[in-house]
């Protein structure tokens, strides 16, 4: 899948709204680094599953998709520097920072258990746009870049679990990574959604207004507290998996109206 970006994309393309684009805007700046990270991470563990043609299966699925995943959404950045915005600074702090000093710091396990727990909350903000209306009022592009990562998210969201599990079956571990990956995807998509923000102009008394406004036209959790808050309370349950919840018709339906195959990325345990 390509999409093709350009400059009728408006610059508030949801709903003509500033926070709820620069709520997805936000995590769209994180896409790019992030996945490649969880590339690097996965595919560390890739040679400990020679003996496994399913698994190995599964994984280079995995690590396909991802990086196909950050190849689209960065080149949205050009969108967004198109529109006016200043965003290498806040891409040069988020990536030193996080990857520069954070990620060589980790154990290799670490890295995994953080990988694992973003993939729920991705596979949980997935499992919401395919299933509500939350993006009805986006551009019409960038709601089919977003759809499409979504479905595959969904379709891939075991596998690194599955590896974690295999490999690092500690429940300590897995909630010492989702408190890790919690606190960072918090920080850093708090940190690009305000940045945005301000580069409009955008002052708290109109986040107010906008959140009454989408409070009177639909019925809408707060996406950051959906995910969040869902996420957690279903990740530290001690028999947690992924498919536990079977969304993969989400994924099906989306994909087939994209007229775009299946991957079938995630395993299913």
């Amino acid at each position: 899948m390509e999409f093709p970006f350009g400059a009728e994309i408006p610059r508030h393309w949801h709903a003509g709204l500033a926070l709820p684009t620069h709520v997805a805007n936000g995590v769209n700046l994180l896409f790019p680094a992030g996945e490649r990270f969880f590339v690097r991470t996965v595919k560390h563990f890739l040679p400990r599953f020679r003996d496994d043609p399913e698994m190995l299966a599964q994984i280079r699925g995995f690590l396909g998709q991802e990086g196909h995943h950050a190849r689209e959404h960065e080149r949205f950045f050009e969108v967004l520097e198109a529109q006016g915005y200043e965003i290498r600074a806040f891409l040069a702090r988020f990536e030193r920072i996080t990857f520069g000093i954070i990620e060589p710091g980790m154990p290799r396990p670490l890295r995994l258990a953080c990988t694992a727990a973003c993939e729920h909350f991705t596979a949980i903000l997935a499992e919401h746009v395919l299933s509500t209306d939350a993006l009805s009022d986006a551009h019409p592009v960038v709601r089919d870049l977003l759809m499409w990562h979504a479905a595959e998210e969904i379709e891939h969201k075991a596998v690194a679990f599955d590896v974690l599990q295999r490999l690092h079956p500690s429940y300590a571990l897995r909630i010492l990574g989702l408190a890790w990956a919690s606190g960072l995807l918090a920080l850093w998509w708090f940190q690009a959604t305000r940045m945005l923000l301000a580069q409009d102009g955008i002052t708290r008394a109109d986040v107010q207004r906008e959140r009454a406004q989408l409070k009177r036209t639909r019925t809408r959790h707060s996406i950051l507290q959906h995910v969040f808050l869902r996420g957690i309370r279903e990740y530290v349950r001690p028999g947690f998996h992924p498919w536990s919840r079977d969304d993969r018709h989400l994924a099906e339906r989306q994909l087939a109206r994209m007229g775009a195959p299946g991957a079938g990325g995630g395993s299913h345990a």
